[in-house]
């Protein structure tokens, strides 16, 4: 990408990821690397932001970045950790706090005529989020902000244009994070807003021709928005050398299958549907282990491809529809200091015996970064509002051992939920909707006769990017409609309840 670019030197923050998000959302490229694996071509970063940490700069621990090549020679945004190693290492003094600064904050100073808080006003809230605290600015050091507990929150550096703060304003809590960004990235580093939805399709386009060239390439498509967009941006590439694959692995919503095949219809692609779905069950007969199942499920699939790539002559690649909060919840997306959070059935590589590259078009965008990007290429408005649904799809929903009648019965129950929202209009107020198959039964009665069936969980929650999420606030009518027409009408269950649990600290699905 030829555009203005900006650098996130990751140090392991859960933050880290937001901050990329909230620079795109300025028009603004933005790249995540570890903090000790810099680029060596730095000419083509006009900024720098320095990203949080669990790890404090006074401990053995400490993470020691490069920064010989960038302090004067860049624009700086250290954001707390970063801050505070400037600090540490600069000749101030960091401290452990007396109390832990975690939450919300005021700003209770502000130095005026500054180009950093231009539109940024005296109480302005901000998010808190350390143990440690700048007790003393570094050398060059001038304060610029302050709240009531944390006299220097915000400073910059003399004959630098090197600026930190002890607060986050890459999180909603933040109120005026968005304009802090905005000036240090517009006002003070003079980064272009070049990085539309538009220019990453023309782009993304330009470099598919140039890798792929005259290959085929072999796609599955799900019926989710990441796999569409994915595909109709090959099929701007390469055209008839897409071949599209769309697999009932058995784990699909209720008539899924054949729903999205007719989805594709009047689109342009070459979509083939198979029915592997008594492959995919009898894999995983007997296993309840969630890892266990999501590879099963990954290896299964790549053993399906494999199969339908041999009917295609001369397959080399195969695309997934993998998007970026998919590779850092599986593995370190930057190399850097996270953990493993879960694995995701498409993300990992392929096995040796399967000779084909992969391609991943949108590996570096958010979800809503996907869906404006289909909007960009005119994509119908009902596919990209249709929720995020995993790819293991109900397997993960069904909690413990796999069955064919388990996954009827949530089948069943998926789709009086699903339609309900349409019905109700809450379905394009909701990000995802899903039910959950618990691994217990309770005692209920019905018709004054005891049962002893299942209970299912109804999960619904609003989001931006899947990091994080807040349950939905369902009106009580509503689920007391879905819950009745569940009982009465899915044989096998007579209890509902509703997950109220947010992300973090909980995942969006079960398992």
């Amino acid at each position: 990408m030829q555009h203005n670019k900006v650098l996130i030197l990751d140090f392991g923050s859960q933050y880290t990821q937001l901050i990329a998000r909230r620079v795109r959302e300025l028009n603004i490229y933005s790249e995540i690397y570890p903090y000790n694996k810099i680029p060596d071509q730095l000419e083509s970063y006009n900024a720098v932001i320095l990203s949080g940490s669990p790890v404090s700069v006074r401990s053995d621990e400490a993470l020691h970045p490069d920064l010989s090549n960038i302090r004067g020679k860049k624009p700086i945004l250290a954001v707390c950790y970063g801050a505070q190693y400037l600090a540490h290492f600069s000749g101030g003094e960091v401290s452990e706090s007396n109390t832990r600064e975690y939450g919300r904050a005021n700003l209770a100073y502000i130095k005026e005529e500054e180009d950093f808080f231009e539109n940024i006003h005296k109480g302005s809230q901000v998010w808190m989020s350390h143990s440690d605290t700048i007790k003393q600015l570094p050398e060059g050091g001038v304060l610029l902000a302050s709240t009531e507990d944390v006299e220097n929150a915000a400073f910059k550096i003399e004959n630098e244009q090197t600026y930190a703060i002890q607060f986050h304003p890459e999180v909603y809590h933040s109120t005026d994070g968005h304009q802090l960004l905005h000036n240090f990235l517009i006002k003070i580093a003079r980064v272009n807003q070049d990085w539309t939805p538009q220019s990453f399709v023309e782009e993304t386009v330009d470099d598919l021709k140039a890798k792929l060239g005259n290959d085929k390439v072999v796609l599955g498509l799900s019926g989710g928005v990441d796999s569409s967009v994915a595909a109709m941006l090959l099929h701007k590439a390469i055209g008839k050398n897409l071949y599209c694959i769309f697999v009932n692995n058995g784990l699909l919503r209720k008539n899924e299958f054949e729903d999205v095949l007719h989805q594709y219809e009047g689109m342009g692609l070459n979509v083939k549907g198979v029915d592997a779905s008594a492959r995919f069950l009898d894999a995983l007969a007997g296993k309840s282990e969630p890892e266990e199942k999501r590879k099963i499920i990954g290896r299964v699939f790549i053993e399906v491809f494999d199969d339908e790539a041999h009917s295609i002559q001369d397959v080399k690649w195969l695309a997934q529809g993998t998007i970026y909060p998919d590779v850092i919840e599986s593995v370190s997306a930057t190399g850097g200091p996270s953990a493993t959070i879960k694995s995701h059935h498409n993300v990992g590589g392929l096995p040796d015996f399967m000779k084909l590259k992969v391609v991943e078009p949108l590996k570096s965008l958010f979800k809503d970064e996907v869906r404006r990007v289909g909007a960009s290429m005119n994509m119908d408005s009902q596919l990209l509002g249709r929720h995020p649904f995993p790819g293991p799809g109900l397997a993960i929903r069904i909690l413990g051992d796999l069955t064919r009648e388990k996954v009827r019965i949530l089948q069943e129950v998926d789709a009086i939920f699903i339609n309900n929202l349409k019905s109700w209009n809450l379905y394009d107020k909701v990000w995802q909707a899903g039910a959950m198959l618990l691994p217990v039964n309770s005692v209920g009665v019905m018709g004054d006769e005891r049962t002893y069936e299942k209970c299912v969980a109804l999960r619904a929650v609003e989001s931006t990017d899947g990091m994080t999420a807040d349950w939905v606030n369902l009106p009580y009518e509503f689920l007391q409609k879905t819950s009745n027409e569940i009982i009465n009408r899915v044989k096998g269950v007579n209890r509902v309840v509703y997950d109220i649990s947010s992300k973090p600290p909980a995942t969006i699905e079960w398992e």
